[in-house]
């Protein structure tokens, strides 16, 4: 369940109102003066200016919510269907100006779209309720201006809420208790059971004692209309009784008797919507409209902004009294919020001082522990090099060794080597000698055998060209003989 914000009181004592009230004198004048008309003025004035009225409409999507605005106000306002899928509720505000007579009235509504439509509800009030702080909030930037224009500035204050509450089911839903709940401190809530048409009187008449009841105990505060003013307290006492309204909205025009008139066509019959047998929907249009407009009005500048606008300063650090319940003014709490900020800088300040000191300290210390560190690890890298070195040298020294061993025996191996090239060369020379002797009689013996087998092959060629050449002279001859014995015929 939301809790309310409460912040103190800070009205003049009783005692002090008592004291003005008897310092003031009543006098009657001798005479016409003329500030009788200042009603009058007044009235002009504000037809002049014209007047702003805003309706906020809260209740499930597809409940009748714009139908029943319409009828509200014998106007088509063309609201677009919304859809239910809508992952989040949002806030949908739209701006009218309408004419009667020669009042003018500019009129905002504002309607919850997607609300209920979400599988989890828990938070679904909560955009109603940030929309209403934030109208609220925009009116006060705009009084604490150093310029102000609040006469040509657009109230957006919500100054009522219809709350539509599905005429199903036995008792109020939890999403309506914990949406009423947050914004009776913040709004005038008119709870109203929409499409009443669909339950019977006697079942409707126990709906409605049984939401009141669950109002009353879960400490719900609903808008009563005011019984101040003995004009209209009659009628308005009466009309308290008759809360929650049950309502019925159509704009369908039926023909009953000799007249149209608004109404619901069933095939079992006909609901009027303006036949309070029907439905209380005269009565909210009368209680709403015609005689409490003005009164919701006020009760949202005096009452629900007042409550927001003073917790809103006090939480600023402005008040009107001081520690010891002595009024302040305007400068005194200034300077006294000024003296405050002035300390909590100072401390803050030297918070961080002390701070930015205990981090240096501390950095130093990281410092110089990895500085420990490093020159640790540098001197035992520097005896790990030294090692290596003196491994190094010692394998150098024993290498030279080597080659000096290396090099002595190398030495008396040539001179071995030398000695023994001398003793052999001879042998090397006679064999040598007797090498060449040998090579040119077997080089001697080769050219002969080939003279001889040229000339047996130039004998045997020379052979067959005789041979070829006797069996060509032959066949020459064989040739001739024979073309002697047969001569061509002569033509």
């Amino acid at each position: 369940m939301p809790t309310k914000t409460t912040c103190p009181s800070s009205q003049v004592s009783d005692d002090e109102q008592k004291q003005k009230r008897e310092n003031t004198r009543s006098l009657t004048m001798s005479g016409h003066v003329g500030f009788e008309s200042l009603p009058d003025q007044l009235v002009n004035r504000s037809i002049q200016q014209g007047f702003c009225f805003n309706i906020l409409c809260v209740g499930e999507t597809g409940i009748g919510k714009s139908t029943l605005i319409d009828t509200l106000f014998n106007t088509n306002f063309a609201d677009h269907e919304s859809s239910h899928f809508f992952p989040h509720v949002r806030l949908k505000a739209q701006t009218y100006e309408l004419h009667e007579s020669n009042v003018r009235l500019k009129l905002t509504i504002v309607n919850t779209v997607g609300f209920g439509d979400q599988i989890n509800k828990e938070e679904s009030y909560q955009p109603v309720v940030d929309y209403i702080d934030a109208q609220f909030e925009a009116y006060l930037q705009e009084e604490l201006k150093i310029k102000r224009s609040l006469f040509n500035y657009h109230d957006s204050r919500i100054h009522v809420c219809l709350y539509f509450i599905s005429p199903t089911g036995h008792s109020l839903k939890t999403l309506d208790l914990l949406t009423m709940k947050s914004l009776d401190s913040k709004v005038n809530i008119i709870p109203v059971i929409a499409k009443a048409d669909i339950i019977s009187k006697a079942e409707l008449q126990k709906f409605k004692i049984k939401l009141m009841s669950e109002l009353v105990s879960s400490g719900v505060q609903i808008y009563q209309f005011p019984t101040d003013d003995e004009t209209i307290a009659k009628i308005n006492a009466s009309m308290n009784g008759h809360l929650p309204f049950a309502v019925v909205g159509s704009m369908d025009e039926v023909k009953i008797g000799n007249k149209m008139v608004k109404a619901r066509q069933y095939p079992w019959g006909v609901v009027q919507v303006e036949n309070e047998n029907h439905s209380d929907f005269v009565k909210l249009r009368e209680m709403l409209i015609c005689t409490n407009m003005e009164d919701l009005r006020e009760q949202t500048h005096t009452r629900h902004y007042e409550l927001y606008r003073r917790c809103k300063l006090e939480e600023m650090g402005f008040t009107d009294v001081g520690p010891e319940n002595k009024p302040l003014s305007l400068q005194e709490t200034y300077e006294a919020k000024r003296h405050e900020f002035y300390g909590e800088r100072q401390r803050k300040e030297e918070e961080m001082k002390q701070m930015f000191v205990q981090r240096v300290k501390e950095k130093e210390a990281i410092l110089k522990e990895a500085e420990r560190e490093l020159q640790a690890k540098f001197e035992h890298l520097k005896r790990v090099h030294q090692e290596e070195r003196m491994k190094l040298e010692e394998k150098r020294r024993l290498l030279e060794e080597e080659i000096i061993a290396f090099s002595k025996k190398k030495a008396t191996s040539e001179i071995y080597q030398n000695q023994s090239y001398m003793a052999s060369g001879s042998n090397l020379k006679k064999d040598k000698d007797r090498k060449k002797i040998s090579n040119a009689q077997v080089l001697e013996g080769g050219s002969k055998r080939a003279s001889e087998s040229m000339r047996a092959g130039s004998l045997v060629y020379r052979a067959q060209l005789e041979g070829e050449s006797r069996r060509a002279r032959e066949s020459l001859r064989a040739g001739s003989l024979s073309y002697r014995a047969h001569p061509l015929p002569q033509h």
